[in-house]
């Protein structure tokens, strides 16, 4: 019973909380004062985690699941078991992150598609879809339907399949583009 105390205690001597840090250290008050471009990945992670556990600050438990995942997009598409394997990510936390990494997603596709709504090349296709199609894990056979002036009219999914094929019905995609006036399909 006595060594579990010590444990504790020296877990807690071990990681003291962000709350005793000097302020200018401090994430959340560095963020305000210096601007988020100059955070490091573990400290911009730690302000979404806002809290810790005893014996691990929010910025230690930020470092464990940066060194677990590697990366942000590595996260967007893990298994919430996965998060679930960290001391102190509980419903609400794996929330909150998740919903940080989507939107993180969204906002880099909505960049790439109000910059190019005009196509050129397929490079610029490539550029639209990369952000909402390179994570999938199942085949998505995506049309994109233009006007005379090669602009995007709207872009569709066909079709859904499995882990390597799409079975689109081409009689629909004509049907489609009938009824969006398209002039061409991509």
């Amino acid at each position: 019973m006595k060594s579990s105390k010590l444990n504790n205690n020296n877990a807690r001597k071990k990681s003291k909380g962000i709350i005793s840090w000097p302020k200018d250290d401090r994430p959340r008050e560095k963020l305000l004062k210096s601007g988020a471009e100059n955070l490091s990945n573990s400290e911009l992670l730690a302000i979404l985690l806002r809290t810790g556990v005893p014996g691990c600050s929010a910025i230690d438990l930020a470092r464990k699941v940066l060194n677990k995942f590697g990366t942000f997009r590595n996260m967007l598409h893990t298994d919430s078991r996965e998060w679930k394997e960290f001391k102190g990510l509980g419903p609400a936390k794996i929330a909150q992150l998740k919903a940080a990494l989507e939107i993180g997603r969204r906002f880099r596709e909505d960049e790439v598609s109000a910059n190019k709504t005009k196509i050129a090349s397929a490079k610029d296709i490539v550029n639209i879809l990369m952000p909402q199609m390179r994570d999938l894990k199942t085949e998505i056979f995506k049309v994109i339907y233009l006007d005379s002036n090669n602009k995007i009219i709207d872009t569709v999914d066909a079709a859904v399949g499995t882990v390597n094929h799409a079975m689109p019905i081409v009689r629909e995609i004509i049907h489609v583009a009938l009824q969006k006036f398209a002039v061409s399909i991509i």
